[in-house]
């Protein structure tokens, strides 16, 4: 299996997925630590996956989604974005929105 056949593997088989670098419980860098806390905050349930382990994975996810840096979130098999889109759609309460139509359940509330 190709690291890109895994990756959409990933996507496609989990709700909501992190490329991060680091673990949900130790990021290791200050954005996937921001989507982290954001993720945590709302309460959604997802997988993170962590990049720092795998060149090919670290490489292969820029691929996956032509997009150049890490962390990269996806909810139902789509690409979302990373730490700065989500930490907007956050503070406007349109992640929480995306989550709720996408029948991710939060433990927070849309307002």
């Amino acid at each position: 299996m190709s690291i890109q056949d895994w990756i959409k593997n990933e996507v496609d088989t989990n709700d909501v997925v992190l490329f991060m670098k680091g673990t949900p419980n130790f990021p290791q860098c200050g954005f996937s630590g921001q989507v982290v806390q954001i993720l945590d905050y709302v309460g959604a349930p997802y997988k993170g996956i962590n990049v720092l382990e795998d060149d090919d994975l670290r490489q292969g996810i820029k691929e996956f989604t032509n997009w150049p840096t890490i962390p990269q979130l996806y909810v139902k098999g789509e690409f979302v974005g990373g730490c700065d889109i989500i930490r907007e759609m956050f503070q406007n309460q349109e992640l929480q929105g995306l989550l709720t139509e996408k029948g991710i359940e939060t433990t927070q509330q849309t307002a």
